[in-house]
C-alpha cells in the first residue's frame, strides 16, 4: 500500500510539473521516498504560507495565481484534496503547492465537488485576512463547468 501511494503521489507530481504547474518537479521514486526539486536554501527551507507575512504588492498575484492551478490541476484531473495554507510554500515570490498523496480524480471520485469546494474555500479563507473576499463556492461552480469534460452542471452547495 505504501508504495501504492509513493507512486501515486508521484504521477500526480508529474503530470502537474509537466503541465508547468508551480509544484516540486519529481526527479525520482525510490521503494520508501519520492526524490524532489528542494524549494528554498541550502540552510534554509521555504516557509509554508501559513507561515508567512506576504508583501502587500505581492498579495494578488499570489492569489490568483493559486486559483489559477486550483482550476489548472482540475482541467488535468487532478484535485489537491488537502489544500491551504499549509500546503502551499512561498518562495521567490511564487506560491509552489506541495503534498499530493491524497489527490482525487474529480471526474472519478463520488466525493471530488466536496473536496474540491473545500480546497477552493480553504485557499480563499487565508487571503481574507489580506482583504480578499470572494465567494468560494461560486468560484468553484465557474471552474468546475468550465473544466468539467461533461456539460455543465449546478453542482450542490
Amino acid at each position: 500500500a505504501h508504495t501504492s501511494w509513493l507512486a501515486y503521489e508521484y504521477r500526480a507530481l508529474v503530470a502537474l510539473s509537466d503541465a508547468g504547474l508551480p509544484v516540486p518537479k519529481p526527479v525520482s521514486i525510490g521503494s520508501n521516498a519520492i526524490l524532489m526539486e528542494y524549494i528554498g536554501e541550502l540552510d534554509m527551507p521555504a516557509p509554508a504560507l501559513n507561515e508567512t507575512s506576504l508583501p502587500r504588492n505581492r498579495v494578488r498575484r499570489v492569489y490568483d495565481e493559486l486559483v489559477d492551478t486550483i482550476e489548472r490541476m482540475l482541467g488535468l484531473g487532478w484535485i489537491h484534496a488537502d489544500l491551504s495554507a499549509y500546503n502551499v510554500l512561498y518562495w521567490d515570490d511564487r506560491p509552489v503547492i506541495i503534498d499530493f498523496p491524497q489527490a482525487v480524480n474529480p471526474w472519478k471520485n463520488k466525493e471530488a465537488w466536496d473536496i474540491f469546494t473545500r480546497d477552493v474555500t480553504r485557499i480563499c479563507q487565508y487571503f481574507e485576512k489580506y482583504g480578499i473576499r470572494s465567494n468560494p463556492i461560486q468560484m468553484a461552480k465557474a471552474m468546475w463547468n468550465r473544466q468539467s469534460p461533461t456539460p455543465p452542471i449546478d453542482p450542490p452547495n
